[in-house]
Parts: structure tokens; C-alpha cells; sequence
């Protein structure tokens, strides 16, 4: 029982060496990174890092699983992979001051590769977790020697006199040095973190620079919104608020530009290249418009849809005035933490409103939404259109470059596919007999638009549901069918939807990867 105890508390005092140390190696990392940038932070870097080598499988059942919350989930397990090895180091160090040590130095060295080589990643990057490992090294072996239980590297170790029970497991530590040290260490960690953290966000927040912008009136203003827009009767909102306008991407740290360091450098198969400031976007002539935004990872019935008044640059002739060279099949926009996104050159200039966005709801861009600029083509999932952060255009062939998302295997061009949604009544719903429901959604097929939405109760005839009108083919439609319930115990609910060239939405169920799902959306409700 004494030997179970000892063996007890060595293995409390490594986990505690191992995870101060570990919490130093962080802290003071973030507080470097506040000299650096944001991404520079240690975990930051591994995160992102780790989502480039994540396979496309668990990042889509991620996106799936997690939602909006993915990235918040990709933290927490870095943390406690972290904390769980820091642990393992700690408790060996106690015997082998030299094998923790070198599994930091490891640790440390995984940090570095990742903040070398992460998208759009600077030499200076890899500075944060440099000191960082440094200061966990420090920490460890000072730790590892109040306790007087380590071996006698880098020093000898002070070893204490066994105890008077005679326990041979080793030297009996000073409780106060070791409590003192650790305490101290963690004191450094905490306030190394959070510290950090502020002044990260005091010295790059790109709020401030959102908050100084003061939109131009767009020469081409949006038409207002239709009476009938909004059935109310349970659908979505027409207009998504910016708060709640879906966001899915691969930044763990939004990147924080501010309006005045933010050029947009327009390059490649150019005649007249050029670079533009932010006050060059917003002195060109506007335009406004409402645009439906759909990601290519929205799987039937999914969330990964939105609506928001835009306001931007037009594209087109932009790309005109710079003078796209013949055979320039694609443009490639890249995003300030490196994230490229291509778009076939000819739907950019086919007429649509393809624009480089500075507005969203009749605010400045929100920064997690692409603040200062974002483009958007209306009709393409986001993965072929919508870059955020937008620091780059290059006019350029699909077969001289690979994006991102093409190289691990989606489609190259990927237009939206007709889609409808049931909002309500939700899935499982309790409903009883006789009552007057209203069964309601959305549809879209942006750039073709929706001609009828039907619906299917159990195995009845599919019936045309009422539409709520649109300012433009570009957005979703609401749609609503009134049902005073009927049968018992589980009833389907089915819809699909017919876009306004008759093309009829496909029944087939296809997964998102490579070119977006397919599928008529379902919900079983129970009657009683």
C-alpha cells in the first residue's frame, strides 16, 4: 500500500510538471505571436496545418457533426492532445529528466513545421513556438529538480534523505520548493496566455478599421423587397442576418485586415495589371443586390444556405478594364491566409453579378464574413466563387493551376444544384389529427430560379405549394402548403422542387463530394 502510494504521487507530480510545462510552452507562445500575428500562435499553427492534411472524409463528417462548431472542436482536441502528452513527458522526466526534455524538443519541433509550412506562412512565424519550447524546456528541468526526484541532467539533482518508513522508491521532495515553482510557472503561463490574447486582439482586431468605414450609395441600388417575400409562416427568413448567415471555411484565426494596409493585386494573363486600395473599390461605381449563397457541403436538407444584400464592385468589367488575355479560363483568388479558390473566367463575365463585396446587410463586410473584401458569383457553391479575405486575383487556366479543394478532388466547376428544404413542421414533430399545420420551406436554383415546389404527404399525390415572390432568380424562394393533419403514428413529408425551366429536382441521393448533393429532402412527423 505505501509503495501504491508512492507510486501514486510521482505519477501526480509528473502529470503536474508535464502539463505547467506544456501550459508555459503555450502561454508564452501567445504572447509572442502578439508581436507576430494571430496565426503564428502555437496551436493555431498546428490547427491549421492539421487541417490541410485532414482527409476530405472526416473533414466533411466534421462539418456535418459539428456545424458552425467545428473549428471550436479541433481546438479542444489539440488541447487535449496536448495535455495528454505533456503528461506522458512529465511522469518520465521524473525519472528521466532527459526523455522529457527531448519529447518537448519533439513537440517543439512538429510547432515549427507546422507554423514553416502552413498556407501563406512567413519566416517569422515559426518565432512563437521557438521561445515557447525554450521556455517549456526552462520550466521543465527547474520543476523536475525541486522535486528532487530527477536524474542529474542539466544538473545534479538534490536528492533528498529516504523517508523514516523506509520507502526506497527514491528522495522525499520539498514539498513548498516544488508547490512555490509550479505555482509561479503557472502564474507565468496564465498570464503569458491571456495577455497574449489581448494584446493579439488589441493590436490586430480588425474591428476597429470595420467600424471607421463608411459605405459609398450604390450607383446600382438593390430593387426593394416584393410584398409576398416572406410567407411567415414558419420558413426561414428571407433575409439571413449577417450573425446567423452560415459560415464555412478553414480559418482557426479570422484573419484581421484593416482597410488601410489592404491591397488587392490583379495579375497573370492581364493586359494591364493593377493593384487596388479599399478606397479604390469604394470609388468605383457600386452595385447591390440580393444573392442566396450555398456551400457545397450542404447536404440535402442541410444548413449551409443563406440569403444578404451584397454590395460591391462589379467583376466583369473590372476584368475588362484589366484586360483578360484570350485562353484565360480561370481566375484565381486567393485569400490572405492562403486559401485559393478558381472560377471559370466566362460565368464571371456572362452578365450575372459577379462582385467583389464590401457590404452585407447594409453594414461593412463582417470580418469573419471576408472583411475588407470578398468576391461572389452568384450561381456557384462558395468553394468556386466566394474567396474571403480576398488579397490576390490571378487570371490564369484551369490546366495551369490546381486550387485548393480541386487538388484534393472536387469538382473544377461546380454550379448549384436545384435544392428544396422543409423548415417546418421539424422532424419528429408531435402533431395531432385534425389540426391546421403549415408546412413550409425554401427552395433555390440561383441563376435559373424556381418555377413550383410540390409536396408529398405520406403516399398522397405531390401537391404545388404557394411561392413567395423573389427580387431576382439569384435568391431562395419561400414556399407553403397548408395541411390540416391526417393519418396515425409516422407520416412522411416529402418535397421537391422544379426550377423555372422545368427541370425537375433529381430524386437521387448523392453525397456533397465531389459536386454537391442531390436529393428530395424528407421528414417524418407523428400524428396522434
Amino acid at each position: 500500500m505505501h509503495r501504491l502510494r508512492s507510486t501514486l504521487r510521482r505519477l501526480a507530480l509528473g502529470a503536474a510538471v508535464g502539463l505547467v510545462s506544456a501550459a508555459v510552452a503555450l502561454g508564452v507562445g501567445e504572447l509572442v505571436a502578439a508581436f507576430v500575428r494571430p496565426a503564428a500562435a502555437p496551436v493555431i499553427a498546428v490547427g491549421n496545418r492539421f487541417v490541410l492534411l485532414t482527409p476530405e472524409s472526416l473533414k466533411e463528417y466534421a462539418i456535418r457533426r459539428f456545424g458552425r462548431h467545428d473549428k471550436d472542436v479541433l481546438l479542444l482536441g489539440i488541447y487535449a492532445a496536448i495535455a495528454v502528452l505533456a503528461v506522458a513527458l512529465g511522469v518520465a522526466a521524473l525519472r528521466w529528466l532527459w526523455v522529457g526534455a527531448g519529447g518537448l524538443l519533439a513537440f517543439g519541433a512538429v510547432g515549427t513545421w507546422a507554423a514553416a509550412t502552413a498556407n501563406a506562412s512567413r519566416a517569422e512565424d515559426v518565432v512563437p513556438t521557438l521561445i515557447g519550447t525554450a521556455a517549456a524546456l526552462a520550466t521543465l528541468a527547474v520543476i523536475v529538480r525541486a522535486t528532487g526526484l530527477g536524474n542529474q541532467w542539466p544538473l545534479p539533482s538534490r536528492r533528498a534523505t529516504a523517508s523514516a518508513a523506509g520507502d526506497d522508491d527514491g528522495p522525499v521532495p520539498s514539498r513548498r520548493t516544488f508547490l512555490a515553482g509550479s505555482a509561479g510557472a503557472a502564474a507565468i503561463a496564465a498570464g503569458a496566455g491571456f495577455g497574449g490574447r489581448a494584446l493579439q486582439h488589441h493590436r490586430f482586431d480588425a474591428e476597429r478599421s470595420r467600424r471607421a468605414v463608411v459605405l459609398p450609395r450604390p450607383a446600382s441600388p438593390a430593387p426593394p423587397l416584393p410584398n409576398g417575400v416572406d410567407l411567415g409562416r414558419g420558413a426561414s427568413p428571407f433575409v439571413t442576418a449577417n450573425r446567423e448567415f452560415y459560415r464555412v471555411d478553414t480559418a482557426l484565426a479570422v484573419p484581421q485586415l484593416s482597410t488601410g494596409d489592404w491591397r488587392l493585386r490583379m495579375h497573370g494573363h492581364l493586359e494591364h495589371p493593377m493593384t487596388l486600395t479599399y478606397d479604390d473599390l469604394l470609388a468605383r461605381p457600386l452595385i447591390e443586390r440580393y444573392v442566396t449563397m450555398t456551400c457545397v457541403s450542404d447536404a440535402v436538407g442541410g444548413p449551409y444556405v443563406s440569403t444578404a444584400k451584397f454590395l460591391g464592385v462589379p467583376l466583369a468589367p473590372l476584368l475588362r478594364e484589366a484586360g483578360v488575355r484570350a485562353g484565360a479560363d480561370q481566375l484565381v483568388g486567393t485569400s490572405s491566409d492562403g486559401m485559393t479558390i478558381g472560377t471559370p473566367t466566362a460565368v464571371i463575365m456572362d452578365g450575372r453579378d459577379a462582385m467583389l463585396a464590401v457590404g452585407m446587410n447594409d453594414e461593412p463586410l463582417p470580418v469573419a464574413h471576408g472583411f475588407p473584401c470578398r468576391m461572389l458569383v452568384p450561381g456557384l457553391y462558395g468553394y468556386v466563387s466566394a474567396t474571403k479575405w480576398l488579397v490576390d486575383l490571378e487570371a490564369t487556366t484551369f490546366a495551369g493551376r490546381k486550387t485548393y479543394w480541386v487538388k484534393r478532388g472536387w469538382a473544377a466547376r461546380a454550379p448549384i444544384r436545384l435544392q428544396s428544404r422543409i423548415d417546418t413542421p421539424h422532424g419528429l414533430a408531435q402533431l395531432t389529427a385534425g389540426q391546421r399545420v403549415s408546412i413550409a420551406g425554401v427552395a433555390w436554383h440561383q441563376g435559373v430560379g424556381i418555377g413550383s415546389v410540390q409536396v408529398r404527404i405520406g403516399n398522397g399525390e405531390w401537391q404545388d405549394a404557394r411561392l413567395g415572390r423573389v427580387p431576382s432568380v439569384d435568391t431562395w424562394v419561400q414556399w407553403m402548403l397548408p395541411w390540416t393533419v391526417s393519418g396515425r403514428g409516422l407520416v412522411t413529408l416529402q418535397v421537391r422542387a422544379v426550377d423555372a425551366n422545368g427541370f425537375v429536382q433529381d430524386e437521387h441521393r448523392r453525397a456533397v463530394f465531389p459536386s454537391g448533393a442531390t436529393g428530395w429532402h424528407s421528414i417524418v412527423v407523428r400524428v396522434a
